[in-house]
């Protein structure tokens, strides 16, 4: 029986990936974002996802309609055989959150070899937010200035007197490991962050989205726009179209919907009272329920009012 030989593949490359390979794209005051390596393209998705994908065999519209399907029906294999490595500066409290994401290879610079990083992430004073009133873990309105003024002033005075510290324990022999211990969260980290294509696009769905922190959704953003539509542009629309730009809609929403289809407010708001969603609050209108509110903004998009 004759051997058959495998073909010689070239190692794909992407023109528009590698003319910002290592240039380093600014986040916040002092962070920025730069890809350090790639592996795959939009074809090693398709590749992947065929087995017996060879090379001029299929056309690039068939290429695109592969990658749609393969996004919008979630077969998310495909996505991780691409992989990307970026150099990232950032703040250590949007690191926090950033680092959660345990999918990716991470090494960070190490304080207990190195010299703490001597830069901190500032606040202008018309940067300051309020509490959301609704979301507890978000940011509302912009403070008055007059008052971001003072704030920006004592941040600048605490961040001078953090570091002052943290100098004089270095310089009078204190391990590093132990001088750094009261060092703010706005002092900047760096890390090579190494991460497959579905892994990315699931980071960037979350980050990228207006209920994440500012901070990290400002690195996501350059990220998905800047970097990823760069080197996966098909994989990029299809993800714009059916995850971040996408609504999706639970069964009671979607049996709501038909009722309304139908023309039937009664039968939508039946479906709603059963699954708790309106209940009367004792000072009037319906006692808050999360995922009644959901709905009604999902509904504000479309254009529509909800029946009840």
């Amino acid at each position: 029986m004759k051997e058959q030989q495998a073909e010689k593949l070239p190692r794909p490359g992407v023109e528009a990936l590698d003319e910002i390979l290592g240039k380093p794209f600014p986040v916040l005051d002092d962070g920025f974002v730069r890809v350090v390596d790639y592996m795959g393209d939009d074809a090693a998705v398709v590749q992947a996802a065929r087995v017996s994908y060879g090379a001029g065999t299929k056309k690039i519209s068939d290429d695109r309609g592969l990658i749609r399907y393969l996004l919008r029906h979630r077969h998310t294999t495909p996505f991780e055989m691409c992989e990307i490595k970026l150099h990232v500066r950032v703040p250590m409290d949007a690191w926090r959150q950033w680092i959660r994401h345990r999918t990716a290879s991470v090494n960070e610079y190490s304080t207990r070899y190195s010299v703490a990083i001597d830069g901190t992430q500032r606040t202008g004073p018309r940067e300051w937010r309020t509490q959301a009133a609704e979301n507890k873990q978000g940011s509302g309105e912009a403070l008055d200035p007059e008052v971001g003024t003072r704030l920006t002033e004592s941040e600048h005075e605490f961040q001078t007197l953090a570091r002052g510290i943290y100098n004089d324990r270095i310089e009078q022999g204190v391990a590093r490991e132990q001088a750094r211990k009261d060092l703010p969260l706005c002092t900047y980290t760096e890390a090579y962050w190494k991460i497959d294509l579905h892994n990315l696009l699931h980071f960037l769905s979350l980050r990228m989205d207006s209920h994440a922190q500012k901070e990290i959704r400002d690195y996501a953003t350059i990220i998905g726009r800047k970097i990823v539509a760069r080197w996966v542009p098909q994989t990029w629309e299809a993800f714009e179209d059916y995850r971040f730009g996408a609504s999706h809609f639970s069964r009671i929403e979607t049996e709501i919907l038909a009722a309304l289809g139908a023309g039937d407010g009664e039968q939508a708001c039946a479906i709603a009272r059963e699954n708790g969603w309106l209940r009367e609050s004792k000072k009037g209108g319906w006692v808050r329920h999360r995922e009644r509110q959901e709905f009604e903004a999902k509904l504000s998009q479309l254009n529509q009012m909800p029946p009840w």
